[in-house]
């Protein structure tokens, strides 16, 4: 007889008990990788959300901020105008002075001579010299008044020193030259004569 190929057995086949038991486990293996992935999708979602919030700017925040960045470029403007104002004032009355203190030259002739004095002109100098000063008065720049106070290095430059009676030391007696300030910057110191 020819020998061929063992004829094989067949297994078992599964029963339906075992069939439905290894189904209930894929089931249950299926269900808890969902679960786990499900866990795992929502933390990851959460995670998103908050990149998401932290990654959106705040524009309440960046409104506030550009508001007040905005006040602080109108104040600086508002400041740095004030100054440039002041600097051209100041300027301005330092070239004026000099012809203040010619028109106080002209009245101090005409009142040491009064017989040559035309009392018309005088009066007309005399105008010019009050409508300056009101002018400078108007801008804030006041003269200084530095006969009888105590003498300010600050403020007086001291051209001489004299003994005074009834005066204390110190004292300015007699002013050369007006000084004059604007505010409390000296724009030219009282050139002065001091009590000795």
């Amino acid at each position: 007889m020819q020998s061929g190929p063992e004829p094989t057995v067949p297994e078992e086949a599964p029963s339906e008990a075992e069939l439905v038991d290894g189904a209930a486990e894929v089931e249950a293996d299926v269900i808890e990788g969902d679960a786990v992935t499900s866990e795992e999708a929502a933390v990851t979602a959460e995670a998103e959300v908050e990149a998401e919030v932290e990654a959106e700017p705040d524009y309440k925040d960046q409104w506030i901020r550009s508001v007040a960045e905005l006040d602080n470029v109108r104040k600086r403007a508002r400041r740095d105008a004030a100054q440039a104002e002041q600097r051209g004032v100041a300027r301005l009355a330092r070239e004026l002075l000099p012809a203040l203190d010619n028109l106080d030259r002209a009245i101090k002739a005409a009142e040491a001579h009064p017989e040559s004095a035309n009392p018309e002109l005088i009066g007309g100098i005399e105008l010019v010299q009050q409508e300056l000063l009101a002018a400078f008065s108007r801008v804030g720049v006041t003269r200084d008044t530095a006969l009888g106070e105590a003498f300010n290095p600050h403020q007086h430059e001291a051209v001489a020193q004299q003994p005074a009676e009834g005066q204390p030391a110190g004292t300015v007696i007699e002013v050369y030259e007006h000084g004059y300030l604007l505010g409390d910057e000296v724009l030219r110191a009282a050139k002065v004569v001091v009590a000795a």
